[in-house]
């Protein structure tokens, strides 16, 4: 398919619409399994397809989420007797799908991962093009440690994430490039801009090579943290390295970045993407991508229970309303939690 660049552009543009973000519900099957045993409830297909339509018919969602991400089972679900696609669409949301098929380890390289789906995706991106998906996203995931991430795990992961960029493009979906570095580790922030700012350097480099549109994809990427056994660094300096990573590897064509909360608790993802919003001065429209970030609350206030629809949607409409108001610099300690 020859994508219409307008097409592109006004998914872009709805994605990153002013005060809004991405619910990232696109858990894999061992994920959601593991979230749902926290909480005692069975990971059978009739509890996650309540578990999604509880999310997903949440009143006001889209007032403060712009497009969620699914995984397969659930594109290929209904809500409401209506394709999945179709009835997120008409709910205000942009249907996106998770495209990659999870890391494994990278042969020769202790410690590091690749991630692997390039086999059929060209197939795959059409027919979830099909089934209402109008972007798609690839996580590859880095740590940091002794003499890690190594250049060849860097280069290697960036390669197929230009390659995945690119053929969703010519799928007329948009891209979301996800390089994540996990938080495990005793590093200092210092170690993780570093390492972040290399990292972004190599996958633009290799985006640049596939010829891949940036007007026509976003960016999904971390804060910049210290790693969790570490002090942790104050907001303040967390935005600043964030945004001195970005501008010297982000290039100003790129439309937006949306960040990860990788492992962060529900208000410490909100504190500091208000911190980032408030210091922000660069092209970028900055916004949230957030799993568990949102959905922590909404899911133990459900726990499976039918009668708690109602508990578990006012949660995540309120955590989505915080991070709506943070991408502003309008979030407030205490004022709404």
């Amino acid at each position: 398919m020859s994508p219409s660049p307008d097409a592109l552009a006004g998914t872009v543009q709805a994605l990153l619409a002013p005060g809004r973000g991405l619910l990232a519900a696109d858990e894999s099957f061992p994920t959601i399994e593991q979230r749902f045993r926290a909480h005692g409830i069975p990971s059978t297909a009739a509890q996650r397809h309540a578990y999604r339509e509880m999310l997903f018919t949440t009143p006001g969602l889209s007032e403060s989420i712009s497009g969620v991400i699914l995984f397969d089972e659930t594109i290929r679900d209904t809500l409401g007797g209506e394709p999945m696609g179709a009835a997120l669409a008409r709910r205000g949301l942009v249907p996106g799908i998770k495209v990659d098929h999870g890391t494994t380890p990278l042969a020769g390289f202790p410690g590091e991962k690749i991630t692997e789906g390039l086999d059929g995706l060209r197939g795959r991106l059409d027919e979830y093009r099909g089934l209402g998906a109008r972007f798609a996203k690839w996580r590859a995931v880095f740590t940091i440690g002794d003499h890690r991430p190594t250049a060849a795990a860097l280069g290697a992961n960036a390669e197929v994430l230009a390659r995945y960029a690119a053929l969703s493009q010519e799928a007329a979906l948009v891209p979301i490039v996800e390089p994540e570095i996990l938080m495990a580790g005793d590093h200092p922030i210092e170690r993780t801009e570093a390492v972040a700012t290399e990292l972004l350097r190599t996958v633009f480099g290799a985006l640049d090579r596939h010829r891949v549109r940036l007007e026509a994809m976003l960016l999904k990427t971390g804060m910049v943290l210290a790693g969790e056994a570490a002090q942790p660094a104050p907001d303040e300096a967390v935005a600043a390295a964030t945004l001195r990573a970005f501008r010297r590897a982000v290039p100003a064509a790129v439309p937006g970045i949306v960040f990860l909360s990788g492992g962060q608790g529900e208000i410490e993802a909100t504190r500091r993407l208000n911190a980032l919003a408030l210091a922000a001065a660069g092209p970028w429209r900055l916004t949230f991508s957030y799993g568990r970030a949102l959905q922590d609350s909404a899911l133990a206030r459900w726990g499976g229970d039918p009668a708690q629809v109602p508990a578990g949607q006012a949660a995540l409409a309120r955590r989505a309303r915080n991070n709506g108001s943070a991408v502003r610099g309008q979030w407030r300690a205490g004022l709404e939690d």
